[in-house]
Formats: structure tokens, sequence, C-alpha cells
């Protein structure tokens, strides 16, 4: 069987060709998204790039993902910050939402008009353990129905304040699910279900709104947002399969035009001694997505996090000259520095910040702490010190000459020893841009996209 994949990107749609038959990867092409036109147009210029460099491609399936337009953006409202909104975050992010934002408490006027600047296309609604607190969730989603957006809304908060919201939501108007509470008890996630229903409000709705439904007519399979096709495939390249192990545990950075996605499958249990745990239990496989920090769509926020002077100092190039290259590639995404140019060497930098900032947000963090019985470490988030493989995804790296210098962004900073970031990783490339295909191929053949990865994602010399 032949079968096309094609990852629909804020910048770049991304064709992959593949022979079952003959376990044999064809050819990969890829070109710039065209979402203020029409995406096919995109699709048909990589598809002919394809086509001139393996000849007529003729497929039986279409297998597609997407993260054109921004991705799925999203909102999350919790009650508590390192509870239920976290849970929130977690859920969206595992979902492969672009998680703008994350809200705790009763929101207010200002939160409301920030939510409107948003514009999201779903926002997910939690808040309380099931028969705890339900004052705060009803009085949030009063508060969002009086948002003048067409958001869908995704209730998975305290099951008792089911029929109070039912109520609000179809008074107002507003489309909504109503799925299982993120966090039925105290510290246990039950995210699986409100992943569900955001991939089903995916399916069913922003499809149209980012110009997809002629793609999903053509496709297989029904489109699903590209970081939860990349999160399929590790969960399966480090888990294997019944018949095939996977690798183990290892962390992924892909490196985008509107985001940096962090990924990272390993339990991530302490690795010192008289360690206490704080907060929520981490999931295996976590996925956290930084929506500042892009190599084009986010580029403004990226040099400002990053800071300026420190870009103007690690660059050699003068604040004018860093400025004047962001604002080209702001209003071109398409732009690409020549080689060996000063700005190449920006992009690189950029590149490296983006990927530090985003890795250490995503590790958890540790602190010393004084008790009668002597010192103790207090531990929040995933230990990943141990995590010995990181790889690369995404344009940035693939054509970068030191991808290794990007992904060294990665690597524990003695300087800052509360982060538990891996100490010792060795560098791997996904240099085909296959990791969202093989996502996607996994739904119809695990086997085959395990072989894949194993043979195509290639450590760094």
């Amino acid at each position: 069987m032949k079968i096309l994949t094609a990852d629909f990107g804020s910048t770049y749609t991304k064709l992959t060709a593949i022979d079952t038959q003959h376990a044999t990867i064809l050819g990969t092409a890829n070109a710039f998204t065209t979402i203020d036109t029409d995406i096919i147009h995109g699709f048909r210029t990589a598809l002919a790039q394809l086509e001139a460099s393996i000849g007529t491609f003729r497929y039986d399936q279409l297998l597609c993902c997407s993260s054109a337009g921004g991705g799925l953006k999203m909102v999350a409202l919790g009650l508590v910050p390192e509870l239920t909104a976290k849970a929130a975050r977690m859920a969206a992010s595992s979902a492969g939402a672009k998680v703008i934002k994350t809200y705790a408490f009763e929101i207010s006027k200002q939160e409301q008009d920030e939510i409107y600047a948003i514009r999201p296309d779903l926002v997910l609604l939690c808040g309380g353990t099931d028969g705890g607190n339900k004052e705060v969730i009803i009085a949030n989603a009063r508060r969002l129905c009086a948002i003048d957006w067409d958001f869908t809304v995704v209730i998975a908060g305290n099951k008792s304040a089911s029929h109070e919201l039912e109520e609000i939501f179809a008074h107002s108007g507003k489309d909504y699910v109503l799925t299982d509470n993120v966090m039925p008890t105290f510290n246990k996630l039950n995210i699986a279900s409100a992943k569900q229903s955001i991939r089903e409000v995916f399916i069913r709705k922003i499809i149209d709104a980012k110009g997809l439904s002629g793609i999903q007519k053509m496709s297989f399979n029904d489109i699903i947002p590209t970081p939860l096709a990349v999160m399929n495939a590790c969960e399966l390249l480090s888990k294997g399969t019944a018949k095939t192990p996977g690798i183990g545990d290892f962390m992924a950075a892909d490196l985008g035009g509107a985001t940096t996605d962090i990924y990272s499958m390993a339990e991530g249990t302490p690795t010192l001694e008289n360690v206490l745990i704080k907060g929520l239990p981490e999931p295996f496989s976590k996925r956290t997505v930084e929506g500042d920090l892009g190599m084009r769509y986010s580029l403004k926020a990226l040099s400002e996090e990053a800071g300026t002077q420190v870009l103007e100092a690690e660059s050699g190039l003068s604040q004018e000259e860093i400025q004047h290259w962001l604002t080209h590639c702001i209003a071109h995404p398409s732009a690409l520095a020549a080689a060996g140019s000063a700005e190449e060497q920006l992009e690189e930098l950029l590149a490296k910040k983006a990927i530090e900032i985003a890795v250490e947000r995503h590790c958890g963090s540790i602190e010393r702490s004084f008790t009668p019985m002597g010192e103790i470490y207090v531990m929040t988030g995933k230990d990943l010190s141990d995590i010995d493989r990181i790889i690369g995804i995404g344009g940035s790296l693939v054509n970068s000459k030191h991808p290794e210098a990007i992904l060294d962004g990665a690597k524990y900073n003695p300087q800052k020893f509360h982060s538990m970031k891996p100490k010792k990783p060795r560098y791997y490339l996904d240099k085909k841009y296959i990791f969202a295909s093989m996502g996607l191929l996994s739904t119809v053949d695990p086997e085959l996209a395990l072989h894949f990865m194993k043979e195509e994602i290639k450590l760094i010399q």
C-alpha cells in the first residue's frame, strides 16, 4: 500500500511518501503553508516537489495532521494554580492544543477582556474535585458566556456543578461539551476524557475554521492536531509495540515557527536522596507548549524573553541589526538567512535560546530546605537529569549546520542548580521531518512506524 502523510504546519506543509509493502520512505517534500489563500495550494506545491524527486506517486491513503493558522488555540481555567489549573493545562497540552494561558480562581473583568483578545478556538473549563467547590466554576461559566467570541467550551470540572453549568451554557447559546472531571479527587488526574473531547471538537469545528475541510474530504483519517501526532510517535518510540521494544526514556524538542514544544517520555522520579515531591503527579508522556517561543510568528516574544542585550552580546550584532532581521522575519515568515551570514548565526542563537527556555519550563525544579531532621530537597515536576537522549525536530534544527549547538540549550546549566535538565544527553535529529508522519502512520501500522523511526532518527556525530 502507498501512503502519503501531510503535516500542515504554521510555516511549512510537509509531505512523506511511504511504500508499506517494501517498508520504504520513498521521499519527503515541503512547501510554504498557504493558510491566507487556500491550504490546498501549498499541499499541491509540496506534492509537485515530491513527484519531481520520486516520480508520479499514486497514494492509496492520505493521513493528515495540522497546526496551521496557529494550531488549536486554547485557554484553560481551573480553581487552584497548582492543582486543577495545572491539571487543565496538562489535559489541553496532551490533546495537542496550543495553550495560550491558564487562569485560576474566579476570572476578573480584565481577564475576560484578555480571553477575548486571545481569540481562542476552545476553552477548557475546570475547577473543584467532585463534591468540592463549585461556586468558582459556575461563576467562571457565567463570565465566559459574557465574552463575545465564538469559542467552544469543554467542561471538565466538579460533577456536582454539571446541571447548573449545562443550564448556563444552553441559555447563552455557547457551544459546549460536558466531560469527566480532570481531577475527580485530590491529587488524582483523569485527563483522558477531556483529551478525547478536545480532539472531537477539533475534528468537528476547528477544521472548518482553519480552511482544512477540503483536505478532510481527501483524507483517510480524521485530521488531528500535529502535536498530538508527534506525541503519539514519541510514545510509540519510547514504549514500542507488543512485538518490538522501544528505545526507552528520551526527550524531544520541536522547534517551530509559532511554538516550541517539549516532550518527555520518562517517569521523572527523583535522582537525589531525601526528596519531598510537591504538587500533582507528573505523567510519563508529557508535553509542554510555549506559545511565546517560535522562530517566526512568536519571534518578537522570543527575543524579549531571551533579552536583547544577551542577543547583542552573544551574536556580535548591534541592537539595530537584530531588530531589522526580526522585523523582516515577522513580516516575511518564509524568509531564510543567507548561508554563512551574521543573520544565520543570529537564527541559530535564537533557536538555542528557545530550546533553553522551553526545556527549563518543561523540566522540574528542586530547592534545598532545612528541617529539624536535617537538609532535604523539595522537588516540583519531573527530574529529567538522567535523560540521555534528546531528539531535535523542526526546520531550524534540520536546516542548521550546527544542530548540536542549538540542542545544547537543553543541557543542564550548573549555574541554575534548581533546574532538573538533562546533564549528559546525546543529541539525535529527525532529519527527514518524519515524527508527525510516523504518529499518523502508527494509526494504521505501528510496527512499520517504529521501524522507520529507529532507522531514520540519527545520532548527531
